[in-house]
């Protein structure tokens, strides 16, 4: 059975789509958004940001939105295949609706690059995740994306070595090794007419 936290560590678009597992959605509601976003926080200010502030159905409903796009043109540029129009046009409308704005600001001292986010509050998570889909697609390391090799599991990941079969070590990987050991080590079952 596969396990009900988020799996991170991955590309924000990758971690996205990655909350589907099997027979599962980790974003129910918009308790899980923000949950998850906390989780997303260690990696991005932005992240960071929108786990503090208040997230409700309609944030949740784009960023849902956005992760479907997402994992439909994931499925496709992956396989080398062109990604569906609709699917393009609907990750740049979600960016369109709270782009980001290179702000300069002055700390005191020097000026800095500030990164914001216009556009109305609900919409600003799902604007940051279409902006990551889309780094995303276009990275040509995008083709290495893969299926994870547990049964029962179907997260994706890249790959930091070309040897990596699963989602998590700790999370698939341990677990199809007990289960490969269990049925090399299990004691044989008696045959017909044995007694």
């Amino acid at each position: 059975m596969s396990d009900p936290t988020p799996l991170t560590g991955e590309p924000p678009a990758l971690d996205l789509v990655n909350t589907r597992p099997a027979g599962a959605d980790l974003l129910s509601t918009p308790d899980d958004l923000r949950a998850w976003l906390r989780l997303e926080a260690d990696r991005s200010d932005e992240a960071a940001a929108f786990a503090a502030a208040e997230t409700g159905a309609a944030s949740l409903a784009a960023v849902r939105d956005v992760r479907e796009h997402t994992a439909r043109a994931l499925d496709r540029v992956r396989r080398g295949e062109p990604p569906s129009a609709a699917d393009l046009e609907a990750l740049t409308r979600a960016q369109c609706a709270a782009p980001a704005v290179i702000e300069p600001v002055w700390d005191g001292r020097s000026l800095l690059a500030a990164r914001r986010r216009t556009g109305p509050p609900e919409l600003r998570p799902a604007s940051w995740l279409a902006e990551a889909a889309a780094e995303l697609l276009a990275d040509p390391a995008v083709t290495s994306i893969r299926k994870c090799e547990a049964d029962d599991c179907v997260l994706l990941f890249l790959p930091a070595h070309p040897r990596r079969r699963w989602c998590s070590a700790a999370r698939c990987g341990n677990r199809v090794r007990v289960a490969r050991h269990y049925r090399r080590h299990r004691p044989a079952e008696p045959g017909p007419g044995s007694s």
